[in-house]
């Protein structure tokens, strides 16, 4: 049976791949998902151009930690 995708991250597209990089490079699979006109046109009202990150459920938490980690480590740039 295949597993259930959880959402871990919403945002635009180029932060998205970062953390569909990250989360692989920890073990974690992950896919994007994404409505093709809003990033071929760069459109970003209402939902349009958001990407969401996906991984399957029984690795969700284990990916949003992940993620808040490095919320934290990259959010020390000031």
């Amino acid at each position: 049976m295949a597993s259930k995708l959880v959402a871990v991250y919403i945002g635009i597209y180029m932060e998205a791949q970062i953390m569909k990089s990250h989360l692989e490079s920890e073990g974690i699979p992950a896919i994007l998902r994404y409505e093709g006109a809003g990033l071929i046109y760069g459109i970003t009202v209402d939902g349009m151009g958001e990407t969401t990150v996906l991984v399957p459920d029984h690795l969700s938490e284990e990916a949003k930690e992940i993620l808040k980690v490095q919320e934290v480590e990259g959010g020390n740039d000031a």
